[in-house]
């Protein structure tokens, strides 16, 4: 594993144990600082990576993992995309030589499109509280009314 002497290592088994959604976005808040690095006229490595088949196969086991809940929060479930956050900003070396950041579930959680642009862009304001939403009868069928 590649050691990163600048940055806080974030893990999963840090991450749960603390018990609110506030506390596990804190964690993992980068305060608008993205990697040093980036992958510029790289991108097509991450993009190739990202629709791989062993990908695809992790980030389903992630899901089920989180339960499909923002950060793995219970009660957070996400009703829309959901993006698999790398809890330490991946670099080209991470892809090229595979290291542990890549692929390794303790360094992966559940997020919402919001969260992970707020968690990138450290802007809390992003974040919406966790609605609930009162259901009523046809009220995902309009023309049903």
């Amino acid at each position: 594993m590649v050691i990163r002497m600048s940055e806080k290592i974030r893990t999963y088994s840090e991450l749960i144990k603390l018990p609110t959604f506030m506390e596990r976005f804190n964690y993992l808040s980068l305060k608008g600082i993205v990697a040093e690095e980036t992958f510029g006229f790289d991108r097509y490595l991450n993009q190739k990576f990202y629709r791989s088949s062993e990908w695809r196969r992790l980030r389903n086991k992630i899901i089920v993992r989180d339960n499909g809940c923002d950060l793995g929060v219970a009660g957070y479930d996400i009703f829309e995309k959901i993006i698999i956050h790398h809890m330490n900003p991946l670099r080209l070396n991470d892809i090229v030589n595979s290291t542990d950041f890549l692929m390794n579930p303790e360094y992966l959680i559940c997020v919402r499109p919001i969260t992970h642009n707020a968690i990138h862009y450290g802007d809390e304001s992003l974040l919406m509280e966790n609605e609930v939403v009162e259901r009523k009868p046809n009220d995902t069928c309009p023309w049903r009314k």
